[in-house]
C-alpha cells in the first residue's frame, strides 16, 4: 500500500467475489476461455499450466478536488490516492475472481484506465488477465499467502522466468500524482532563445518518478519478493492540466524456488531477411 495511506480492509467490498461474476465463474469446469495467444497457451501448456477461466475486476471512481497554488511544487495527496485506490479495487476483484476458482495464479494481467462518462472527474480502471492452475501439483505456485499469484508478463517471458528458478509473486504498483510549478515571468523571459534547462519540470518529475519507484518497491517487499521484473513507468495526466501530472510504476514481484537451468542463447534467421 502507498505510504501515508490507509490499508484497506480485509473482507472489504473490493476483495469479495461479485454475484454476477460468480454465476459465469460456475461453468468454469465446462469450457475455459482465455486471452493467451496460441503460442502462449503452448508454451504455458508445456509447462504444466492449463487456463481456467479469463477473470477480471473494474472500478469506476469519483476523483475528489484537491487545491493547489501555481507557484507551488508538491505531491497532490488525494488525487494520488485515489488513482491507486481505484486501481486496487480493481486488482483485489480481479484476483477474487482467480482466488474463487482455486488458481494458482493470473497471468498476463493488464491494468488500463478510460474516462468514464462525459465527467472528467469519473475514470473507470479495468484489471483482466487468465487464470492458470499448475496441473502437476494444483496450489504449489500460490503465493505465501495462500492467494494465486498475479503477473503481467506473457506466457513466453513466465515460461523463461520459471526455467531460471523463479516464480511470480504478484503484480505491483506505485503511482505518484505530482503538480509542477508554474515559472515566474522573470524566468520565461530569461529562457526566451535559450537552450537551457527547467529546473522545477526536473527536479518535480525527479521526485515524483521516485516517489512511485519507492512505493512499487515497498509492495513486492511486503510480498516477500526478491526482485521486480518487466518494470514500466507511464506518465498521464488525466483532466489536470499540463502542470499534473500522475508517474505510474509497475511490475511483477519474483522470488526464487530453486536453482534453475541454465539458458543457452540460441541464434535464429529469419526467412524474410
Amino acid at each position: 500500500m502507498q505510504p501515508n495511506q490507509p490499508a484497506p480492509q480485509s473482507g472489504s467490498q473490493p476483495g469479495q467475489l461479485d454475484p454476477v461474476a460468480g454465476e459465469r465463474l460456475s461453468h468454469a469446469d465446462r469450457i475455459f476461455t482465455s486471452d493467451l495467444s496460441v503460442n502462449e497457451f503452448a508454451l504455458l501448456h508445456g509447462a504444466g499450466f492449463e487456463p481456467i477461466e479469463l477473470v477480471m475486476g473494474v472500478s469506476v471512481y469519483h476523483v475528489g478536488f484537491q487545491f493547489t497554488g501555481i507557484r507551488q511544487q508538491q505531491e497532490l495527496p488525494v488525487l494520488t490516492e485515489a488513482t491507486y485506490r481505484a486501481r486496487w479495487n480493481a486488482m483485489s476483484r480481479m484476483q477474487a475472481e482467480a482466488d474463487t476458482l482455486k488458481a494458482d495464479g493470473i497471468v498476463g494481467v493488464r491494468l488500463s484506465w478510460r474516462q468514464h462518462g462525459e465527467s472528467l472527474e469519473h475514470l473507470e480502471f479495468i484489471a483482466i488477465g487468465t487464470a492458470v492452475r499448475f496441473a502437476k501439483a494444483p496450489g504449489s505456485y500460490r503465493r505465501p499467502n495462500g492467494q494465486a499469484f498475479t503477473s503481467h508478463l506473457s506466457g513466453q517471458d513466465l515460461v523463461t522466468l520459471l526455467r531460471t528458478g523463479y516464480a511470480p509473486v504478484a503484480f505491483v504498483m506505485g503511482n505518484c500524482v505530482f503538480h509542477v510549478a508554474v515559472q515566474g515571468f522573470r524566468q520565461m523571459l530569461s529562457q526566451m532563445g535559450r537552450n537551457m534547462e527547467m529546473p522545477q519540470w526536473t527536479q518535480g518529475n525527479y521526485e515524483a518518478r521516485e516517489l512511485a519507484m519507492s512505493r512499487m518497491q515497498a509492495e513486492a517487499e511486503r510480498d516477500g519478493a526478491t526482485g521486480v521484473t518487466g518494470v514500466s513507468v507511464d506518465i498521464s495526466n488525466y483532466a489536470w492540466g499540463y502542470h499534473t501530472v500522475e508517474f505510474y510504476a509497475s511490475g511483477t514481484a519474483v522470488r526464487r524456488i530453486n536453482a534453475g537451468d541454465p539458458i543457452t542463447p540460441q541464434f535464429t534467421l529469419g526467412m524474410n531477411s
